[in-house]
């Protein structure tokens, strides 16, 4: 066993994880070198001013249904089981750990040694290993790179294993097919095997992160934040991929603290993260130009971005290989992003949902007890591609908009939430980045320069004096009127022609509410 590093490493070695007889190991490489070995193994190509493209193959989205939790004494009791988080048998997931590390023999692996949280009172060491090249990159941007002296006293209180060529027999393992995501809270240990979609690597660390932190009061969440004219300026930003939590957050008026998973101490916000994975597809620099910007930007990794081969000039509106094209950054691509990845305690709360049926308005203000409903009941649609086999948005209730990430019951993290927003007085609003006019495939999507607009001027207390009017159905809190706003989008009944159509889809969506609040009542 040869082992090349660009900087020192953990005394921690792999057979700590039961992997031996690799081949070469790469430690902690930095950038440049791991470009290298992407492309001298043809795992990628570079393209035009710098960012390296990689394909995940058929798996170009997350499976969440073949995530599993392992059923063990230490965590079984805390565990919200059920169709998020199924239980997968000790001896099942040890028989496939030790597979695992036999097809990692004679091969060559990467390994960085990372922390998960900004927060040093909170944050984790997390150690992962790879088989690909690209996916090291992917973890060096997405996670908190150490110090060269804090790399070489790095103790991992948690692994991920990534082996994209390793496939499940589901047969013999007891998986849902040939793909898996296998998280052992007892073991410290999660496996990925039968998919290259680096996003799954992401969101294990995440799970973690959501597992641990409740139990010290820390409030995880799927969130992007930013503050504005100081670290006491917070807003937060829930919401599903797609409805527009790292478009809004990269504004070039506010400092980005990060872009989706945040815990919420005593002290304040802090980011899980040292990068964002951004949607990169129909990106436009004139809408987004911070995160188009990045596009452009060499450290970036690609996934699924259609590239000409001979150009090598990339395509952002191409989505013949998925709709979920994603851009992985490190967050100093952001020019106006904290590299501190810290902020106080937040002014405002923005709920984002992208409304298929139409009928949500763009901004309402919530009370306190519509904060939590609408919390736990994290409505959305499901946008095309970004979950294996959606095709085109789906309507989906999703708890704390982020149900396949909570290993807890959701009424743990409502109660957080709900303490939190008392004890520092937040506004909380619901912002609707869907559809207006008409449902999808008739009306057409909230115009993002509105959205903005109706988001800045929350953010800056124009709304607060602004007289409201109550939806019949919803019982929301709308605006009569908002700055560099059309007053006719603020109601979604007056974008209609078929005033009774939409009173009809309002209270269909409704029963919907009712019908899937019904778990938390």
């Amino acid at each position: 066993m040869r082992e090349h590093f660009g900087e020192q490493h953990s005394p921690i070695g792999l057979e700590n994880h039961g992997i031996i007889n690799v081949n070469d190991v790469y430690w902690n490489l930095p950038t440049a070198a791991l470009y290298e070995e992407i492309i001298r193994r043809r795992e990628g190509i570079l393209s035009h001013l710098g960012p390296v493209v990689v394909r995940t193959g058929h798996h170009t989205g997350r499976s969440p249904n073949d995530k599993f939790l392992v059923k063990e004494p230490s965590s079984e009791t805390h565990i919200w089981w059920g169709d998020v988080n199924r239980p997968f048998p000790p001896e099942k997931f040890d028989e496939l750990h030790r597979r695992v590390a036999s097809f990692l023999q004679q091969k060559d692996v990467f390994v960085q040694d990372v922390f998960v949280g900004a927060d040093p009172n909170y944050r984790l060491p997390v150690r992962v290993i790879t088989h690909y090249a690209w996916q090291s990159l992917f973890v060096q941007n997405m996670f908190i790179n150490p110090t060269a002296e804090e790399r070489a006293n790095h103790v991992p209180e948690f692994t991920i294993i990534a082996t994209p060529l390793f496939h499940a027999n589901r047969d013999v393992d007891g998986t849902n097919s040939e793909a898996f995501i296998l998280v052992n809270f007892a073991k410290k240990l999660v496996l990925i095997g039968g998919t290259s979609y680096a996003g799954e690597i992401k969101k294990s660390a995440f799970t973690i992160m959501n597992y641990l932190l409740p139990f010290k009061n820390v409030l995880p969440m799927h969130c992007s934040a930013n503050y504005g004219k100081d670290k006491n300026d917070v807003a937060l930003f829930f919401g599903l991929s797609g409805t527009g939590k790292t478009t809004l957050s990269a504004d070039p008026r506010r400092t980005l603290i990060g872009d989706d998973e945040h815990g919420w101490s005593d002290k304040g916000v802090f980011n899980f993260e040292g990068g964002c994975y951004a949607k990169m597809i129909r990106l436009s620099p004139e809408a987004e130009p911070e995160i188009y910007s990045t596009t452009r930007r060499f450290g970036t990794v690609l996934e699924n971005v259609v590239i000409d081969t001979i150009t090598r000039h990339i395509d952002l509106d191409d989505a013949s290989l998925t709709e979920n094209t994603r851009g992985a950054y490190p967050i100093t691509h952001i020019s106006n992003a904290d590299p501190a990845g810290m902020g106080g305690h937040p002014k405002n709360v923005i709920f984002l949902t992208a409304d298929a049926f139409g009928v949500l308005p763009p901004i309402s203000k919530l009370t306190r007890e519509q904060a939590m409903y609408h919390f736990l009941s994290g409505y959305t649609a499901k946008v095309a591609g970004t979950e294996k086999g959606v095709t085109e948005p789906q309507a989906t209730f999703s708890a704390c908009f982020g149900a396949p990430f909570l290993p807890l019951p959701p009424g743990e993290y409502a109660k957080l939430l709900g303490e939190k927003i008392d004890a520092h007085n937040v506004n909380v609003w619901l912002v609707n980045t869907g559809w207006t006019g008409g449902p999808y495939g008739v009306g057409h999507r909230m115009k993002i320069a509105h959205t903005r607009a109706m988001v800045e001027a929350a953010l800056e207390g124009k709304l607060d004096s602004v007289p409201t009017e109550a939806d019949p159905i919803f019982g929301l809190n709308i605006p009569v009127s908002c700055p560099d706003v059309p007053a006719e989008v603020l109601n979604p009944r007056n974008t209609w022609k078929d005033k009774k159509a939409y009173d009809k889809q309002a209270k269909k969506l409704a029963a919907m509410f009712n019908e899937s609040f019904k778990q938390f009542e």
